[in-house]
């Protein structure tokens, strides 16, 4: 009888040690599942041979981007400067950064960057993605950090050195795999389901405005003719709604530049006044507009456009007809009409998707 009770008694204790031990931690190992890029009707992307997305590299980037760590005073993320709900964009005329400094250009929406392949940011100076998700860290007006001391923050974090382990199977954290698990998740960041590329498919319709609008956006103005199209396509031609080329649309005079734009960066006086023709997708939720936001609506950037189109050295021979007494002769119905169209461009899963959202 004594030792069936001291086997109960054992028994129990057993059992109760077992349910107040932790459960074992299963240590981080390698993982390189490949991530499934989807673009829906969009052409293959070039993806870079030396970092193939996997879930796990998608997952870090997401993290990286959502996280406060890589500003001086852990105030930012990208996140802050690129919000989901405005298209990865800011509705800010300029973007603040730490200590409450301003820069002098307008942030860029972030999205469909697997398809960019003449650099990034409104002059281009940065070659590839993974370039450019290092510069605004190290921006003083910015984020205001030195990547050594990212490295040295996120090492001090076991979710990131174990993520880092899954990602590259070792714990070691370097600024270029930082670059690189961004450059992994900005490229998932694909809009590819707006109205636009319903009604591509056959499966949406058209307003009669919106349609009206397209005809305008894909016709060419003939000032010797009977046809009097927008010319919009011309920049903002193919399933990206970019040329992906730096061009001078004719904001300001030669003299009344403030900005030399892409001259910032490659120092030749063709380039002054250039600036790298954005994407319209999403555009309806992207204010302002133009480099320096300038432009509050749509219907001011039609009116550019249309009537307000400066001569400069560097303007593009595409705008010549602009130049012309009465500019391209959009009336009032035109120029709805075309913001019909260039709302159909708004893609609402790309604002939604969880998979882009924070993931804290």
């Amino acid at each position: 009888m004594k030792n069936v009770l001291t086997l109960v008694v054992f028994s129990f204790l057993m059992v109760v040690a077992c349910k107040d031990k932790e459960p074992a931690e299963i240590p981080a190992t390698l993982d390189t599942t490949p991530y499934i890029l989807e673009y829906g009707n969009f052409p293959d992307p070039e993806l870079p041979d030396d970092n193939p997305l996997t879930l796990t590299g998608v997952q870090l980037g997401r993290m990286l981007f959502y996280e406060k760590k890589l500003s001086r005073d852990g105030t930012l993320a990208c996140a802050d400067c690129h919000k989901q709900q405005d298209a990865f964009s800011d509705i800010r005329r300029f973007s603040e950064g730490v200590d409450n400094q301003f820069g002098d250009r307008q942030a860029m929406a972030v999205m469909n960057l697997a398809w960019h392949k003449n650099g990034l940011f409104w002059d281009g100076r940065a070659a590839h993605v993974r370039d450019q998700a290092l510069m605004p860290i190290q921006n003083p007006v910015e984020m205001d950090e030195t990547l050594d001391n990212v490295v040295a923050k996120l090492s001090a974090d076991k979710r990131y050195t174990d993520q880092f382990i899954r990602v590259f199977g070792d714990d070691v954290i370097t600024s270029e795999r930082v670059s690189l698990a961004l450059e992994q998740f900005m490229f998932t960041m694909v809009s590819a389901n707006s109205k636009y590329d319903r009604f591509k498919a056959g499966l949406a319709t058209l307003t009669d405005a919106e349609e009206r609008g397209r005809k305008l956006f894909f016709t060419e103005f003939d000032p010797f003719g009977s046809e009097k199209g927008a010319e919009c396509f011309h920049c903002h031609a193919s399933f990206n709604f970019t040329n992906d080329e730096y061009m001078n649309n004719g904001l300001d005079t030669e003299a009344e530049m403030t900005d030399d734009g892409r001259m910032k960066f490659t120092n030749d006086p063709a380039d002054k006044g250039k600036f790298k023709v954005p994407s319209l997708r999403n555009i309806a939720h992207t204010p302002p507009y133009m480099h320096g936001g300038r432009f509050a609506t749509l219907e001011e950037v039609v009116d550019h456009y249309n009537t307000g189109v400066k001569d400069s050295p560097s303007l593009d021979f595409l705008l010549q007809y602009n130049l012309q007494p009465g500019g391209l002769q959009l009336n009032t119905q035109d120029k709805s009409d075309l913001v019909a169209f260039l709302k159909t461009l708004s893609d609402d899963a790309f604002l939604s998707n969880e998979a882009f959202s924070s993931p804290f």
